[in-house]
């Protein structure tokens, strides 16, 4: 087996070794039961105790009242650029934040169920920031405010979640226990699982209990949240072994101290990164300074043809995954929960290299 690279992807992206391993096991024979994790069935006491772990350890790990649902879904989380409003504002009115292509794709799907009021777009500026607070204001008669946490592409992240009195709805699919946020304060929370939970194939969904069963009687049954909740994300057949994933990757990460820790090497990866941007003219950050993402670093150097040297060396070296958004271009460092400090170093000792060898 060739040494394992340093995988920069934005999703899916690099998960905990030690989970790799024991999924590798356990795909074959699960728990020495003699069948494979992904033969088992769903309703059998072995897989329930997968799904009743995950759902614990994510309570525990970010303090989720007792009042909300957690959901394992299907369908990615651009199905839930749909569901919300499908459930939650059928011919009436919600706000959103427009801070890139995933709250762009998701002001397109709410536009079907009702009248969405743009309240901040940063799209003239390539959408380099998030709003501050005093930006935008929540329009008296809306549901909720909806936004993305953290934008992917464009490498931004909200540092303080928006304060309204209305309800907040967010996509953190790329931010999802990188640091800690008080759930009590949202409606609904969602999250496709291939950047920070596990791999792609099952959406997460926190939603509080008095959001069920708003959704109208002409909802598809698939596409109400209670039909779930009721059931417990066992109405069909649940993506078992992403499921199974999730629940190793959380037990992972509380073994590694949990979300404050957790919080603190991010923000110290996330900074070794910037230091070396900000050292030189050569590479210039996406982002402005006070929106800077601590999973997604999105930086251009000189010119096109440097940055795909830059890419195609890194490659060489073991950096991979490193290449820009098709959008934007340049290039892009996602350093996720998983993604091991060495790496992190790794690329800024090849940045200072390169730089050095590579004049402008």
């Amino acid at each position: 087996m060739p040494e394992r690279v340093f995988n920069f992807s934005p999703g899916p992206a690099t998960l905990p070794y030690e989970v790799l391993q024991q999924a590798s096991k356990d795909i074959v024979n699960f728990k020495d039961s003699g069948i494979g994790l992904i033969e088992i069935s769903h309703r059998s006491k072995e897989f329930m105790a997968v799904i009743e772990d995950a759902e614990s350890l994510l309570r525990e790990l970010m303090a989720i009242p007792d009042n909300y649902k957690v959901l394992f879904l299907q369908g990615g989380a651009s199905s839930q650029f749909f569901m919300v409003p499908m459930n939650l504002m059928v011919g009436k009115k919600a706000t959103y934040l427009n801070t890139g292509t995933w709250s762009k794709k998701a002001i397109k799907e709410a536009k079907l169920f009702g009248d969405v009021d743009v309240a901040f777009s940063s799209e003239e500026d390539s959408f380099n920031r998030v709003p501050k607070q005093q930006e935008y204001s929540v329009a008296d008669d809306s549901e909720f405010l909806y936004f993305v946490s953290n934008n992917t592409i464009y490498g931004t992240q909200f540092h303080e979640m928006p304060e309204t009195e209305k309800m907040l709805v967010c996509d953190m699919s790329s931010d999802i226990l990188a640091r800690k946020i008080d759930v009590s304060k949202f409606g609904l929370i969602f999250a496709g699982a291939q950047k920070n939970l596990g791999p792609a194939g099952v959406t997460l969904v926190i939603i509080r209990e008095d959001l069920l069963g708003k959704a109208p009687e002409s909802t598809p049954t698939m596409l109400n949240y209670k039909t779930h909740a009721d059931k417990g994300s066992m109405f069909n057949t649940p993506p078992t072994f992403p499921i199974y994933i999730v629940a190793e990757v959380l037990k992972w990460l509380k073994a590694k101290g949990g979300v404050t820790e957790m919080e603190k090497i991010n923000r110290e990866k996330a900074a070794l990164i910037y230091s070396a941007i900000d050292a030189t003219d050569y590479y210039r950050g996406h982002s402005d300074a006070d929106s800077r993402s601590i999973m997604n670093i999105s930086f251009n150097l000189p010119t096109a043809e440097l940055e795909a040297k830059f890419i195609a060396e890194a490659a060489e070296i073991g950096l991979n995954g490193l290449k820009g958004h098709r959008s934007i271009g340049g290039c892009r460092a996602s350093i996720y929960n998983a993604f091991p400090r060495e790496g992190v170093v790794k690329l800024v000792e090849f940045m200072k290299e390169f730089e050095a060898k590579n004049p402008a």
